[in-house]
């Protein structure tokens, strides 16, 4: 802690005293030098310094830990950062929604065939590698999620 036995993680990388009124030394604790180094890295100790100054006591320790997560995310990836693990995650959930969507719609298609024609052959699913929209086969005619139920085996 500054002023205290040992220096901060920032004063300890960055050779200098610990002051008693060291802005780094509440979130940079000694035990932890690579939550400093990492920051130091991507932003810099002036700019580090900077934006904890101007903002509250009360609003530091989040800012420190945002700073810590973006440069995690810029050392994983440079040119994105956390947009780009945002980005990931968002194509992800759309790749979800659409096999959800196909599922759905299969079920219902399902449940069409059984109340009107018990009797009909099963559906039949054609193999989904998770790149493009497949469509659902019924013998002949098709199916893809999303458009309307033109022909669903009937």
């Amino acid at each position: 802690m500054g002023g205290g036995t040992s220096p901060c993680a920032s004063c300890k990388l960055l050779r200098r005293r610990c002051a008693k009124d060291c802005i780094f030394a509440p979130y940079f604790p000694p035990d932890d030098p690579h939550k400093f180094a990492i920051v130091h890295k991507v932003f810099g100790a002036s700019n580090i310094s900077k934006m904890i100054q101007e903002l509250p006591i009360q609003q530091r320790a989040d800012a420190v830990n945002s700073l810590v997560y973006e440069a995690n995310a810029r050392m994983r990836d440079p040119v994105y950062g956390c947009v780009g693990a945002i980005s990931y995650l968002q194509n992800q959930v759309s790749q979800l929604e659409m096999q959800l969507a196909m599922a759905q719609t299969e079920i219902l298609c399902i449940q069409m065939q059984q109340e009107s024609a018990p009797n009909l052959p099963a559906i039949q699913m054609e193999q989904y590698d998770g790149s493009t929209p497949q469509a659902l086969s019924f013998g002949s005619p098709y199916l893809v999620a999303g458009e309307e139920f033109r022909r669903c085996g009937f």
